[in-house]
């Protein structure tokens, strides 16, 4: 597959708003609607040991399973693989966690081994070109936590930018506000997906958005602030609970003094648009909070309901806390 077929499999994306193109492929005696939008990817190009191009499938598991470590983890994981505590990592240690890893992830555990259930492919995970990058062709390298950590920050960096190139279909190096509005709430549960896209179409006869187009940059501000949904939604919960309503100033202040991350009058103009359901220039919090929680749980869902995963094993019961008040 493709870098961008990667991103799709990982993220769900609509159609952008500027484009023609409904779906990628054809069938049997269609003609040939065109295809969407793929970027290139030099951060992918990395592991791409046989010169092809392509990401193959024993690499697409190891990635998923990689993609599945919250930002907050990083170092959580690289202690989890550092079995004999001496600081490095070896490519036995790698490979006995990411196997476990992977029977926890809803999409690496119908894979044994890499290898698909009932399919045989090429290769099994662990000979991936991703391994030959961390330790060297001869697999004695030993991988430190800055590059383990860097890695990581540049694959979820990486996901966003080839999201942000799928609607970026003008290579403008800029979205419309609705192709923006439909990456937030493309994760959306099936129960309120319809109202809150009803609300999206809005953003065509709404004079204050529809002119409005979203930078890179504005784009990964915002993916910066879901990577830190954690102690924002307890800030806007808590917010909420003292004075009742937020603010478009409310909310800014809280990504800003909690996550450290500055959303731009523009950015915050579509998201009320979207989630202000009463048109009260307030946000409605909850409706809001669970639409960013589901697209970060996505990729890592875990296979047995009520089982949060190898790593929840580390993290706190505020996670827990704060998924349940999102789906009350």
């Amino acid at each position: 597959m493709l870098p961008a077929d990667l991103m799709r499999a990982v993220v769900p994306v609509f159609p952008p708003s500027e484009s023609n193109v409904v779906r990628e492929g054809r069938l049997r005696g269609e003609r040939n609607p065109g295809e969407l939008q793929c970027a290139p990817s030099e951060f992918f190009m990395l592991f791409d040991t046989n010169g092809d191009g392509l990401i193959s499938f024993a690499e697409y598991i190891f990635f998923v399973t990689l993609l599945s470590i919250p930002e907050s983890s990083f170092n959580i994981a690289f202690k989890m693989f550092d079995l004999d505590h001496n600081g490095e990592i070896d490519k036995e240690e790698f490979k006995k966690v990411m196997a476990l890893m992977r029977s926890y992830n809803r999409q690496g555990a119908a894979h044994r081994d890499g290898l698909r259930i009932g399919l045989k492919v090429g290769q099994p995970v662990e000979d991936g070109g991703l391994v030959e990058y961390f330790f060297g062709k001869d697999g004695s390298d030993h991988l430190h936590y800055e590059k383990f950590s860097d890695f990581l920050k540049q694959l979820h960096d990486e996901i966003v930018r080839l999201e942000f190139s799928h609607y970026d279909v003008k290579s403008s190096k800029t979205i419309s506000a609705k192709d923006f509005a439909l990456s937030m709430v493309a994760s959306a549960d099936m129960n309120h997906i319809n109202k809150l896209l009803d609300r999206v179409d809005d953003f065509d006869e709404s004079p204050d958005v529809k002119d409005l187009r979203i930078t890179f940059e504005e784009f990964k501000a915002f993916a910066d602030l879901r990577r830190r949904l954690e102690p924002f939604a307890m800030a806007i919960f808590s917010y909420g609970k003292v004075n009742g309503l937020l603010t478009k100033q409310d909310l800014k202040r809280a990504a800003t003094h909690v996550c450290g991350v500055d959303l731009t009058d523009k950015v915050v103009d579509v998201i009320f648009h979207v989630f202000d359901a009463n048109c009260d220039g307030n946000l409605s919090s909850e409706e809001f909070l669970r639409a960013l929680q589901r697209r970060e749980s996505n990729i890592r869902q875990p296979t047995t309901p009520g089982l949060m995963g190898v790593f929840s094993c580390w993290l706190n019961c505020t996670k827990c806390s704060f998924q349940q008040m999102l789906l009350q």
